[in-house]
């Protein structure tokens, strides 16, 4: 599928895939799309910001090539490493076989089929793909220099092989959820959105497309709840994913609408700490749920 023409174009194809996308974040993708360039998003945890890479491979369609961060991630581990056991493999051969040259030696051991190609090389070597860099604010800061050249000209520099530059270069997705601030080296090379919260309209759009058969009235009443839980002062406040996964717990114990016990028991649902569980379990969430059914 051809890069779409329009906005509404890409809002189309993202809802086609399940995601349903704001105008602002639509038209940030759409020229993400269009001008070849990466695409930063960062937001809080659960609003969405790994799905989009995953619905754009899914619809253009390309293969996803994830890279997952981490702290103490390096390039061995990111972009590519040298297979050292079939190097030295090699070596004893040549010299079994009565090479003694050791310079031809050295060259021939840092040929292409002794690399090992890891995410970063592999979405440059292999067919048409959706990079997603996600959560990079969970990688050490200095890890963020070895993405500049990927990101300013598709391509990777082997001090022992030369360049390697994408033929199709990929498109790029990076995720943070800001834990940490990440360089401005690496955002000037990128369109940036921050993903938000959505509004209620929007959200119970999410759940007629993840939670399809939910009751209409039970559906409003949880995006209500947790439209109201997200004003709280909480250690994790529930994002879009949380909110799906409500809702479904709630359809698979058959509910027809919100009621302070099952609000209770599905809380470890909706909220993943135990403090935010005991703040508003109970007195709280009935409180809650009588100023959404009201």
């Amino acid at each position: 599928m051809s890069v779409p023409r329009t906005v509404e174009e890409t809002q189309a194809l993202l809802a086609a895939g399940g995601y349903i996308a704001d105008r602002a974040l639509a038209t940030t993708v759409h020229l993400a799309l269009r001008m070849g360039r990466p695409l930063f998003l960062e937001g809080e945890p659960g609003t969405g910001k790994t799905e989009i890479a995953k619905v754009l491979a899914k619809m253009l369609p390309r293969h996803l090539v994830r890279l997952q961060c981490y702290d103490g991630l390096d390039l061995s581990a990111a972009a590519y490493e040298w297979n050292h056991a079939r190097q030295l493999m090699a070596i004893r051969l040549a010299e079994a076989a009565g090479e003694t040259d050791r310079e031809a030696l050295e060259r021939g051991i840092y040929d292409r089929r002794f690399l090992q190609a890891r995410p970063l090389l592999q979405a440059l070597e292999g067919e048409p793909s959706v990079l997603l860099i996600d959560e990079l604010d969970r990688a050490d800061e200095p890890f963020e220099a070895f993405l500049l050249e990927i990101l300013a000209d598709f391509q990777i520099t082997i001090p022992e092989l030369g360049t390697v530059k994408a033929m199709t270069p990929p498109v790029v997705i990076i995720t943070s959820n800001r834990t940490r601030e990440v360089h401005d080296a690496v955002r000037r090379r990128c369109l940036y959105h921050w993903v938000d919260y959505p509004d209620a309209a929007r959200e119970r759009a999410i759940l007629r497309v993840r939670a399809p058969g939910l009751p209409e009235q039970l559906s409003a009443q949880i995006v209500a709840f947790v439209q109201k839980l997200r004003e709280g002062d909480y250690y994790k406040l529930p994002g879009v994913a949380e909110t799906i996964d409500w809702a479904q717990a709630l359809a698979a114990l058959d509910a027809k609408e919100l009621e302070p016990g099952a609000v209770d028991e599905t809380l470890g649902v909706l909220l993943k700490y135990q403090d935010d569980i005991a703040k508003l379990k109970g007195a709280e969430a009935a409180k809650l749920l009588s100023e959404v059914v009201g």
